[in-house]
């Protein structure tokens, strides 16, 4: 393995690899032409083909893994009978397109929405036709980031909104979602999923003379259109491009094309280079929303050259015979569309693969200054790989080098030009295929071997940076990932224990700033990711517990509180909830009773079974104040989970208004009120850890003034071990990812199909106190229900927090479901689900 070189090389490194198992009668080859493409959800797609030796034939396979757990590839055969040419992930991404050498185009979508179980749905097909390009429609949505507002207090001014249409809308101006595709021989094709699940297709040819198309790319305007480029392959051919408009017309898809201006690559026209480069190999648009921007790659066999052109409005100058007979043409010069040049790079090693970045950075003058002074290149640089292993990054404007990656087989530059580089025999194992993240922190390339590696793509290409510079970076990141709702895996690669403190207290104080709508939009997904920065370093662990116990608190509250009814039915101003929090908070006495008397009791009736079936949840919510009370007298430790809950008014405030709503419901059905184990039968142990519970909430109530519990307090929760025994809490396991073995910056090996030792992990250990040890019973973590020490039942697991419920309901009340449907999609902290083996214990 390489050891990275500082300075300009300092820029990347590899973070794991992950090949193939080696078997006998049959084993993964890439595919060629290899994919792969990189979801916003860090989910990887990539093709190989399955050779199997004794029928010598071919299975085009996809893998998709995520980023976090990359050995558990889940790979399917595509049922593709030719070799897979395009992969897409969609913006939301959970939906994947595949195409292959054959027409067909295929629609992934994940079954009972686990990562690690996919089925293809619809699909399209221009028979016998191979595909050389394909996109999803673009869906009208387009953030800007503004490198130079990032001290800028309102994250509306630091990610704007762009205005921008949707490719085709639907009645109202929801955009209609679809899919385009250019085939080789020259027609565009699209196909429009209708709300009901069928699909419209239409067939085009781009231009009436038709002619193959060897390279393709699609991108979209700001107006709604669709602008595609191709060329034939040889670079003494023009690049064309074909503006295409869709349209839906009596219930069937309509396509118009239009031709625009074209170019010849420059190194076909400059005499020192005239036939030097016979073949175009890349052709790609900057990013899917730019379609005034291209990069050209041309190449021989050993060689390529890249140039980066634009497409700028020019006047038309006038001739002078003109301007004399009529002055209005003379000041009016016509405007034309022409493609010039912005940059081009020196002769390169030949290039063997491109990723562009997709992080949607502002391009002003300004914005480009500021990143260039404070050292912010995300978005700024574009990926290319080259035969002999290396990778390098650069600029995406200036084609200047940012970064280099030397490959295992590449050589080191030599100090001394006259030595010429000598050619290895054999070819060496080099990139098929790379894609940047979403924030471009980190790059996937899969090689002429099948094996994927994943690269960090360090925020200031090298540099190095003060350690204020370094958090602001990584937190306008993540606050941009917060926006977005992406998944900031890439984001976490770089952030080392010591930085965790400051960047939870940053990213806290970034959010307060917020209005208070923003806020409660963003309410859990800040917490989510307050989670996974605690879990980088071993003096913030047992807070990763706290923040997943108060994303479980926050979603039982919304669920209990949604279940009360107005009792008429002119609905008065407030819903039953609302009043509930009201009355709570202003009515500060410690007698539960007495804060009951103020509430309407009739809004509170619900159905015996449905009461019943909450009863898991309720007693979660008894246990965890019993717990909390009983560890506020050593509240000096706060490697303690359950430490953070005891300076936090609003959770305390949550806590005691569903106590308040379980003892309402205690009197309508006891069986449903949290079991205690009380060493006195008289004890009214509600009313007593409801009574404690307000004395501590009024200590900090308000966030800028609170006080210490005072002795009185703490002497009676020391006495509550003596009258109630102490539940043990089920805290989260600590995730088994990769991410906390990646901190070192040693590069981790891995196999697809196992899943590595826990060694050397350090933070883990410390915490082995708070979690189960392997024999001991299972919990499903969100409906509260054990499920034994050898589990029955099928369960997936959180690909983020580790959390294991069910995968089935075991329920079938209207209230149960209502709980369920909160996490059904994602997890409570926003992560993916994946389906767990059945020996999971």
């Amino acid at each position: 393995v390489p050891c990275p070189l500082r300075g300009r090389a300092g820029g990347m490194d590899l973070a794991y690899v992950c090949e193939w198992e080696k078997k006998p009668k049959s084993n993964h080859c890439p595919s060629i032409p290899l994919v792969c493409a990189w979801s916003c959800r860090n989910l990887i797609a990539f093709t190989t083909d399955l050779r199997n030796e004794e029928e010598k034939d071919l299975t085009h396979m996809v893998h998709i893994i995520d980023t976090e757990h990359p050995w558990d590839a889940y790979s399917v055969n595509s049922g593709h009978t030719e070799v897979i040419t395009c992969l897409e992930w969609d913006q939301s991404g959970s939906r994947l397109l595949s195409a292959d050498a054959d027409g067909h185009i295929k629609c992934w979508s994940m079954t009972d929405h686990l990562a690690n179980s996919w089925e293809n749905t619809v699909g399209s097909v221009v028979e016998g036709d191979p595909v050389v390009a394909l996109s999803w429609l673009h869906n009208g949505v387009k953030l800007a980031l503004h490198v130079e507002k990032s001290g800028a207090s309102n994250f509306g001014e630091k990610f704007s909104r762009v205005k921008f249409s949707p490719s085709l809308t639907l009645f109202g101006g929801k955009p209609m979602e679809g899919w385009i595709a250019v085939t080789i021989s020259g027609l565009v094709t699209v196909s429009l999923l209708k709300p009901n699940g069928q699909v419209l297709t239409a067939t085009e040819s781009l231009c009436r003379l038709r002619c193959r198309v060897a390279l393709a790319d699609v991108a979209f305007t700001g107006g709604g259109n669709i602008v595609v480029a191709t060329s034939d392959g040889s670079s003494t051919s023009p690049v064309q491009f074909y503006k295409v408009c869709v349209s839906v017309v009596n219930e069937k898809c309509k396509i118009d094309t239009e031709i625009l201006p074209s170019l010849f690559m420059r190194c076909t026209t400059d005499p020192a280079r005239k036939d030097k480069y016979p073949a175009i190999t890349h052709l790609k648009f900057l990013a899917r929303d730019m379609s005034e921007q291209v990069l050209l790659c041309a190449s021989n066999q050993n060689n390529s050259i890249v140039e980066c052109w634009s497409l700028r409005k020019e006047g038309l100058p006038v001739n002078n015979i003109f301007q004399q007979i009529s002055p209005v043409v003379g000041d009016k010069q016509p405007m034309i569309l022409k493609w010039r040049i912005l940059s081009a790079t020196n002769d390169l090693d030949r290039v063997s693969a491109v990723a562009l970045p997709k992080l949607p950075i502002s391009l002003t003058n300004t914005d480009l200054k500021v990143a260039n002074d404070t050292k912010f290149f995300p978005g700024l640089g574009l990926a290319l790989a080259f035969h002999d292993g290396s990778v390098h990054i650069v600029h995406r404007l200036s084609l200047q080098m940012m970064a280099v990656f030397y490959g295992s087989s590449s050589q080191r530059p030599v100090d001394e030009p006259t030595l010429k580089r000598p050619r290895t025999a054999g070819p060496l194992v080099h990139f098929k295929a790379m894609q940047l993240s979403w924030t471009s922190l980190a790059l996937a390339g899969v090689d002429s071997h099948g094996k994927l590696s994943m690269l960090r793509i360090s925020p200031s290409m090298g540099h190095v940076l003060d350690m204020n510079m370094s958090l602001r970076h990584l937190l306008f990141l993540l606050e941009y990932c917060m926006v977005t709702g992406y998944d900031w895996w890439d984001i976490l690669l770089h952030v080392q224990p010591s930085m965790v403190q400051n960047l939870v207290e940053k990213l806290h104080e970034e959010y307060m700033r917020q209005n208070a709508a923003l806020q409660q939009v963003l309410s859990t997904r800040i917490v989510a990711m307050k989670a996974s920065l605690c879990k980088l370093s071993s003096s913030t662990i047992a807070r990763v517990c706290d923040y997943h116990a108060k994303l479980f608190l926050i979603a039982i509250s919304c669920t209990l509180k949604s279940l009360l009814r107005p009792h008429f039915l002119n609905t008065p101003d407030k819903s039953p909830g609302d009043r509930l929090t009201e009355i709570c908070s202003k009515i500060t006495d410690v007698d539960i009773d007495k804060v009951m008397i103020n509430l309407k009791t009739e809004e509170f009736v619900l159905e015996m079974t449905t009461l019943q079936s909450l009863q898991q949840l309720i007693q979660w919510v008894g246990d965890f104040v019993l717990y909390l009370l009983a560890s506020l007298p050593n509240q000096g430790s706060p490697v303690r989970p359950g430490h953070s809950f005891l300076r936090d008014g609003a959770s305390l405030g949550m806590f005691r208004e569903l106590m308040v709503v379980i003892r309402i419901w205690g009197l309508l059905k006891p069986s449903c009120l949290p079991v205690y184990t009380a060493t006195s039968d008289t004890q009214d142990s509600m009313s007593l850890l409801f009574r404690l519970l307000t004395k501590l909430w009024l200590c900090c109530r308000e966030e800028n003034h609170i006080t210490e519990p005072d002795d009185a307090l703490i002497d009676e929760c020391c006495l509550l071990p003596s009258q109630l025994l102490i539940p043990n809490i089920d805290w989260l396991p600590i995730n088994d990812g990769i991410i906390s073995k990646l901190q070192n910056k040693q590069l981790v090996r891995l196999q697809f199909g196992k899943a590595p030792g826990l060694v050397g992990h350090t933070v883990s250990s410390q915490f082995d106190a708070f979690v189960r040890a392997p024999g001991q019973p299972k919990i499903d973590h969100l409906r509260r229900l054990h499920l034994g020490t050898y589990p029955t039942e099928e369960c997936k697991s959180c690909t983020r927090c580790g959390c294991v419920t069910m995968l089935k309901s075991p329920n079938k009340v209207t209230a149960v479901k209502q709980w369920e449907q909160r996490w059904i999609k994602n997890c409570l902290c926003g992560g993916l689900w994946r389906k767990m083996p059945l020996s999971y214990s």
